[in-house]
């Protein structure tokens, strides 16, 4: 896991949006991120939540019938909107139980996408998305997000445990 952090963000600085495309990283807890930002992660179509840093997710900020209500399939992406922030539930794969494809990835980084320009969203910070235990390639699924995000002005902050921690906290996230 990367522990360095790579151009930090800077409100100061306006750029147009064909380069304020921007994807940095930081090692350190996902929700110790700023407020404003909005936050985003992998599901599967039935919400399960059951392991990995979705039951997280679940625990703070609950919302599960709001999330089925939605009724969004596989390539889409769930909202909710909590403590003035927008939180993406990237849906993934049908079931929990299986794996998601980088395709369907992709798809449902385009509905989030869509989002973020409609409602001004500008930051997002998110894990390694679709790489824990969905065992999805990082150096694959940071391509696609620079060719979903580029050209737009959506910044994306991927936050990464330091290793360690990072073994502990799937441990103990484990559905059991």
């Amino acid at each position: 896991m990367s522990s360095e952090a790579q151009t930090p963000y800077s409100p100061g600085k306006r750029k147009n949006v064909e380069d304020s495309w921007r994807l940095a990283y930081v090692s350190g807890d996902l929700f110790s991120c700023p407020a404003e930002e909005a936050l985003a992660h992998c599901i599967s179509e039935d919400c399960r939540m059951g392991a990995g840093i979705a039951v997280t997710f679940k625990k703070r900020f609950g919302g599960v019938p709001e999330l089925k209500e939605q009724k969004k399939g596989s390539g889409q992406c769930a909202v909710l909107r909590k403590n003035g922030r927008f939180i993406y539930y990237l849906i993934t794969k049908k079931r929990f139980n299986q794996k998601p494809t980088y395709d369907c990835l992709r798809r449902s980084l385009e509905d989030m996408k869509s989002h973020c320009v409609t409602n001004g969203v500008t930051r997002i910070s998110m894990p390694r998305i679709g790489c824990g235990l969905d065992r999805l390639r990082w150096p694959k699924v940071s391509e696609i997000l620079e060719e979903v995000f580029n050209h737009t002005n959506v910044s994306i902050t991927i936050y990464s445990l330091p290793e360690k921690a990072e073994s502990t906290v799937m441990k103990e996230n484990m559905h059991r």
